[in-house]
């Protein structure tokens, strides 16, 4: 459980904006971005994505192109500071396609003031999990890296 106010509320949102984009309520994700956050998505190859109308397009495009889309959060850890770490599982089914797709992913939430400063997504769930420490500046530790909490 998150010790303050602030991190309860950065935690909140996380998952409120993830249960938004689920639901394709792109207004509703959108309140989250002020006009110079930025959404890092170069590590997957899908850019990097700077400011709410480039945030908003990219969101459109990739969930609006899918027939059917799914998150699931396996873990979600709160490092304070405005920084907030998940794992998910993404289940997708492309427009038009037979194809499903099935990502799992670690996704750093930065937040200031209320508002995400920086989103960047992980292939790697334990570079990301480093990451996320580091910028709360923290140490990982052994059981960080099992996703066990002591």
């Amino acid at each position: 459980m998150p010790d303050t106010p602030s991190a309860v509320g950065d935690l909140e949102r996380t998952l409120t904006a993830l249960r938004r984009a689920e639901q394709r309520d792109f207004d509703g994700v959108m309140s989250i971005f002020g006009p110079a956050s930025v959404w890092d998505l170069t590590r997957w190859g899908l850019g990097h994505h700077a400011g709410r109308p480039a945030i908003r397009r990219f969101l459109q495009d990739w969930v609006g192109g899918m027939d059917e889309y799914n998150v699931e959060i396996e873990e979600v850890t709160d490092f304070g500071g405005g920084i907030v770490f998940i794992t998910a599982v993404q289940r997708a089914k492309p427009t038009g396609s037979r194809a499903r797709l099935l990502l799992r992913y670690a996704i750093v939430f930065t937040w200031v003031n209320g508002l995400v400063a920086n989103i960047t997504d992980y292939k790697d769930i334990e570079e990301g999990r480093a990451a996320a420490a580091s910028a709360a500046g923290h140490t990982v530790g052994a059981s960080d890296l099992t996703g066990r909490r002591g």
